[in-house]
Order: structure tokens, then sequence, then C-alpha cells
């Protein structure tokens, strides 16, 4: 299958990415694993997410990539990122986004992955008690050495952004993704900051890619919770979706969405993924599939028609910000 791409500068990446996050730890038989990776990578897949916390354990998800990149998968077909910034073993120096910290957590991804590079390499969170200067000098450090092909950041806040773009291009490097939370039931990126620009404004006009995580709002965007909380569910599992958040004020929303994707011939994870597709600053989608059949649903958000302003019009009062953005106190609220 050939995907839509969506440049940016050098960088082409398929409209849906298959991010890593939660479904390639220790409790996934690494046959499952497998069999996703390379059905999504066959299906033109070849953005593949990490960071260095996904597993858990931490850096359990690299590892699995590292196995398929040693026995199935090409290195050149494939987009690989990752990042650092959430724990990934004790101690001060386990976490943020200090130089040491930094470096020796790619240093550990790349002996995971078993390659001597990653595509991009992501600051995965805005630290309020580094400078930036550090944080991003790090990644210019991982772009020199050719550890990292690209640099990006993610969860940083429109003025965080704004910020660090100038800290970059005082010590010249070049910011060429930024990866933000964003759904229909998480539009933060579109609220202005100091300046009156939002994210995406802030991204396009700095010539960043924008690659959408959590796209479905944690399986809040499917109709997996429209009757109670499954017991093989990530909420029942004590995954990061509180049941809390599955108010019913949310879920009527969400019944409302569902009804509109019905009309449009559409699934509710498909409206959802052409929803965030439908502005252009967008680059990709990320998504979190747990099998082939959630994977394929997805990517047939690539198929359909464009959404029309009709369509658009009756979204807009269900597509409201329902207070799903697990990353807001750790990062992009700092």
């Amino acid at each position: 299958m050939d995907l839509p791409h969506r440049r940016s500068g050098g960088l082409s990446l398929p409209v849906v990415s298959l991010g890593l996050w939660q479904n390639f730890g220790s409790a996934t038989p690494f046959a499952d694993q497998r069999r996703l990776v390379l059905h999504a990578v066959d299906r033109g897949v070849v953005h593949l997410d990490l960071a260095n916390n996904y597993g858990p354990p931490p850096f359990a998800a690299e590892s699995s990539v590292g196995r398929l990149l040693a026995t199935d998968l090409r290195r050149d077909e494939l987009v690989i990122t990752t990042k650092a910034g959430y724990r990934a073993w004790p101690g001060p120096y386990g976490e943020h986004g200090s130089r040491k910290y930094v470096l020796a957590s790619l240093d550990e991804s790349l002996r995971r992955l078993g390659t001597d590079r990653v595509d991009v390499f992501y600051s995965h969170r805005f630290d309020p008690h580094t400078p930036l200067e550090e944080t991003l000098g790090a990644l210019q450090s991982a772009v020199r050495s050719g550890k990292a092909l690209y640099a990006g950041i993610s969860s940083y806040s429109a003025d965080r952004t704004v910020a660090a773009l100038e800290v970059a291009q005082s010590i010249g490097l070049s910011l060429a993704v930024h990866q933000p939370a964003y759904s229909m039931l998480n539009r933060w990126v579109e609220r202005p900051g100091a300046d009156g620009r939002s994210l995406l404004d802030v991204a396009s006009a700095a010539g960043m890619a924008v690659v959408a995580f959590s796209p479905l709002g944690q399986g809040v965007l499917t109709t997996r919770y429209l009757r109670g909380i499954p017991a093989d569910s990530r909420v029942a599992r004590g995954g990061p979706l509180r049941p809390e958040w599955l108010t019913g004020e949310v879920l009527d929303h969400v019944r409302a969405l569902d009804a509109i994707a019905g009309a449009g011939g559409r699934t509710l994870p498909q409206l959802a993924l052409a929803w965030v597709l439908r502005d252009p600053r967008v680059t990709s989608v990320l998504v979190g599939a747990r099998t082939t059949d959630q994977l394929d649903d997805n990517l047939a958000c690539t198929m359909g028609p464009p959404l029309e302003d009709d369509e658009l019009a009756a979204i807009e009062p269900h597509a409201v910000d329902a207070g799903i953005n697990l990353w807001g106190s750790r990062s992009s609220d700092l």
C-alpha cells in the first residue's frame, strides 16, 4: 500500500505513523509485536516512533525493534525516531533534560536498536530546571556526531517552542519536528500563546513538521468505552487514561461523533484521524494500534474523501477539550 506522504524540509513522512508506546513491553509476546510491525511496514507505515521509556520496562520497545532490524527490516527504508525526557533509570540523571542524561539515553537507545543512528531524536518534554541551551545543546551534539539526523521537541508549549527556536538558532541547531498530543478531545495546540500564535502557527512558521500523537484520545475516540470499561482495556489495567475522565458529558460527545462518522461512511477512529489531518500543518498522526485489524481500520482514514464543510460544522460542538492531556502538567503547561 502506498500511503500518502507529507513533506517538511527533507523529511517525508506517511500521514499515518506507528507509535510503539503501549503495546511493545514485556507483557506483549514478541511474536505479536513482530506481526504488527511487519504488517504496518508492508502497508506503507515506514515511520516507527519510539522513546527510551516505552515498554515497560524502559527500552523494551527499542529492544524489540532492534531484533526486527536484525532479522526482518531494512534500516534505510524506515524513519526511526526516539526521545529522552521521561524516567528511564533511577537517580537524578535518569530523566529530564540534562546533557548527561540526554546523551547517555541516546547511546543506550542506539545500543538497544542495534543501529548507529536514529532519524529524529527528540527532547521528550520541557524541563524547567535545565537551561534550554543545555538540553538543545545535547541535541546539537547528537546531530553533529551523526547519531541523529534530525532534532525535535515534544510537548513544548507555543511559548516554550518560540524560546527553543531562538536558542536553537543561536547555537546553529535546526529543530525539524514537533510532536504534540492533538485530538478532537485535546485541542491545546490550537490555543494562542503570549504572542497570539498557537503551537501549530509557530511550528508552521518555523518549517517544523508536526507529528500528532494520541489522535484517538488514548482510545476514547473509539467505541470501546461507550458501554462501560472493558476488563482488558488500558483504563482497567491501570494505564495512563483515568476512569474519571470518562464522564457522561465526554461520552455523550463521543456518541455524537460516532454518529457523524457513521453518517459519512467512516468508523469513529477514521473520523478522528481525518479530523486531525484536515489541517495541512499536521504532517503525520501517530497511532498505537494493538492488532493488525485496528491498524487497517486506522489506515483506511486515508482512503475516504476529505471531510466536507458540513461535517466539520457538525463535529465542532463535540470536538471539545475534555481534560485528556496526560502530559500537560509535566511539560506543555509549564
